[in-house]
């Protein structure tokens, strides 16, 4: 065969009907008949029917019937219309090649009726993506990745790639990975944080990054994972944290946006979903915290949310008509060293919240040297560990601020997923390594 595919199953159009084109994928299913024979060929758009018929090419039928389920193939035949093909067109083989057999039984169903448990789709994730509504999941990742590209290019922001292995933790705190670096200690970066403040020192105004995060947190939840991706931004020159907020706000409506023009992916998902309105309301901490109070939490004053107070809070603001949220001016002890205090309580801090959850984190950040030395002892961090760091501020850096903005936690919400391990290509977490 002079090629392994000349098209794609939902490439193929009425132009193609009387002419030998060449298609190529997983055997889906085999319906044998008896005199004729149905192959469900899927590659990565869609299906496709191979139609063989046993009395017209004896030693081709023979040998396509006994093909094991999701066994790669490659097809060259005559493309026909039917009526009753999916698609509306057949290929009648006229030669073909088994690329790859797979060994039965298969560990994992593709396209079985019974559900198999997370653990075991998880164990077997080569073959739960090729289920088409897993793929559609990853295709829509796909695009809201690239609205966040396009919206934040279009607003003056550059791509950036820092460093995963540090000298230092980027947070403070002891949810660190820590690892071997030749005769060093080094950590993998809990975020971009540290790197994304040095560059506002450099000119390079605007910045963002595509981010891994590494946190050694012993989470086991539905919404945790060890390692994670975000768009992570930093940008100078603002006034306060509302220039950061208007940024995330508009991200994640052009992110919404671009997801919901993903028409082919929703309907294999069978899902709808509503363009959030602008802006996003924002709730200072202390009102949070009397809204909490008043439905029997007992969180009090100072205290970071929780799972629960979070899950009630969303409640509380669905019921007021709002699905996204800002919890803003978080007390200044919650909060990492390198948030700008306002006053000797507060913070200049935000997350953006989505019916419960946290989306985002960020806040304006210390430009001043001194205050933020002062914070890094506050937080019994020594900073002598953040020299690279702080020499950075040093020979003048602009007032500026950011936010970690989580890509698993947004397509969970916006896909309506029940567990952050599904939008994820390999999850990490505390008990899984593998594969």
């Amino acid at each position: 065969m002079e090629t392994y595919r000349s098209h794609y199953s939902l490439e193929v159009t009425e132009e193609n009907y009387g002419k030998t084109i060449t298609v190529a994928g997983w055997v889906e299913d085999i319906r044998n008949i008896g005199s004729i024979a149905f192959i469900i060929l899927r590659d990565r758009k869609g299906t496709l029917q191979v139609t063989v018929l046993k009395k017209k090419t004896p030693e081709i039928f023979e040998k396509l019937v006994a093909i094991s389920r999701e066994s790669v193939i490659s097809v060259k035949g005559l493309c026909k219309e039917s009526d009753k093909a999916r698609n509306g067109y057949e290929i009648i083989p006229q030669e073909f090649e088994v690329l790859s057999a797979a060994e039965t039984p298969l560990p994992l169903g593709v396209v079985d009726k019974v559900e198999s448990e997370l653990d075991t789709r998880l164990d077997n994730r080569f073959i739960d993506l090729r289920k088409q509504e897993i793929q559609a999941i990853f295709k829509i990742r796909t695009a809201i990745i690239a609205s966040a590209h396009d919206y934040l290019r279009s607003k003056s922001f550059i791509e950036v790639h820092t460093p995963n292995i540090i000298s230092s933790s980027s947070e403070g705190g002891t949810d660190v990975f820590k690892l071997e670096y030749f005769e060093k200690e080094a950590f993998l970066a809990q975020s971009p944080q540290l790197y994304k403040q040095m560059l506002m020192a450099t000119g390079l105004d605007r910045v963002y990054e595509i981010a891994w995060y590494f946190r050694a947190e012993e989470h086991n939840t539905r919404k945790h994972l060890n390692e994670s991706t975000a768009v992570d931004v930093e940008m100078a020159f603002i006034k306060n944290e509302e220039d950061v907020m208007k940024i995330l706000e508009n991200l994640v409506y052009n992110m919404w946006k671009r997801a919901s023009e993903c028409k082919e992916e929703f309907g294999v998902l069978d899902k709808e979903i509503t363009l959030p309105s602008l802006p996003f309301k924002r709730v200072p901490y202390d009102k949070v915290i009397k809204k909490l109070n008043g439905k029997g939490s007992k969180i009090t004053w100072g205290e970071d949310l929780g799972s629960e107070d979070e899950k009630l809070l969303g409640k509380i603001m669905k019921d007021e008509g709002h699905d996204f949220y800002f919890i803003t001016k978080y007390p200044i002890e919650a909060k990492p060293f390198y948030t700008m205090p306002e006053g000797e309580k507060y913070s200049r801090s935000f997350d953006l919240e989505c019916k419960g959850v946290e989306l985002a984190s960020g806040s304006q950040r210390i430009h001043n040297i001194e205050i933020l030395k002062g914070r890094i002892k506050a937080c019994n961090l020594d900073p002598k560990d953040f020299e690279s760091y702080l020499k950075g501020f040093r020979y003048g850096i602009p007032p500026h601020g950011g936010f970690g903005f989580g890509i698993e936690r947004f397509l969970m919400e916006l896909l309506d997923i029940k567990n952050i391990r599904e939008c994820i290509l390999f999850p990490r977490d505390r008990t899984r390594l593998t594969p």
